[in-house]
């Protein structure tokens, strides 16, 4: 076998490990979409098909595992193909988060369905919007190795947080306000935590594209606006 065969070979192998990731990122928006969807829209029927299309990203979570693995095993990359290899791997296991919190956002969309609906359900937007923007913009990013674009995203996580701390203010007042809707508030505040944690994960993938181009992550601490766990609201006398 040629040399230059080899190189092609492991080339394209390189190359099908890149468009499967990008694959997946774009899955995994394509189902945070639909989530949101099915939960403003009270879509039972679109949020059940959410939860089963979850199964697609785990596959290829699996796929991308495989791929790399065979890579490190048969081709002993180095560099920046290294990091290109380790990087896959690690955005693949937080686009499979992704795809399991969007699948948690439908479920309790089914849930939110039983109960009359919460005006606040509305609030989600905002936090939805803004996490799957960034998601959208760091595969964008990673497809095209841009660095600059990933930063950008990690900066973005910041409105992700401080749109998921004011909804659950004001789901903690509305909950004082009306202790009949707990349940309900319960529900749509985990769905809120879970897209904020796709914010989360969203952060961590252009973390890792900057280590993977420029060899380093990134040296500053972003910004955090989440400070839920210091709030505390004093009921109505």
């Amino acid at each position: 076998m040629s040399t230059g065969h080899i190189v092609a070979s492991y080339d394209e192998e390189l190359a099908q490990l890149h468009r499967t990731i990008t694959h997946m990122g774009r899955l995994a928006s394509t189902q945070l979409s639909r989530a949101l969807k099915a939960t403003l829209e009270r879509d039972g029927d679109l949020a059940a098909a959410v939860m089963a299309d979850d199964a697609q990203v785990d596959a290829l979570e699996q796929q991308i595992e495989n791929q790399t693995l065979k890579l490190l095993a048969l081709r002993a990359p180095v560099g920046r193909d290294l990091r290109e290899v380790v990087a896959a791997l690690k955005i693949a296991n937080n686009l499979e988060r992704i795809g399991d919190f969007a699948a948690n956002v439908a479920k309790r969309s089914l849930a939110l369905n039983q109960m009359p609906e919460v005006e606040l359900t509305r609030s989600l937007r905002r936090i939805g919007d803004a996490a799957n923007d960034m998601l959208t913009q760091v595969v964008t990013a990673y497809a095209d190795g841009d660095a600059a674009a990933a930063l950008a995203v990690r900066e973005a996580d910041n409105e992700v947080d401080l749109a998921y701390t004011a909804l659950f203010r004001e789901l903690l007042t509305y909950m004082m306000e009306a202790p009949q809707r707990i349940t309900a508030c319960t529900h749509l505040m985990f769905a809120a935590k879970n897209l904020e944690r796709i914010g989360d994960h969203a952060t961590n993938i252009a973390e890792t594209l900057c280590f993977q181009v420029l060899g380093q992550a990134p040296d500053a601490e972003r910004a955090k606006g989440d400070d839920t766990a210091l709030t505390i609201l004093t009921p109505p006398a």
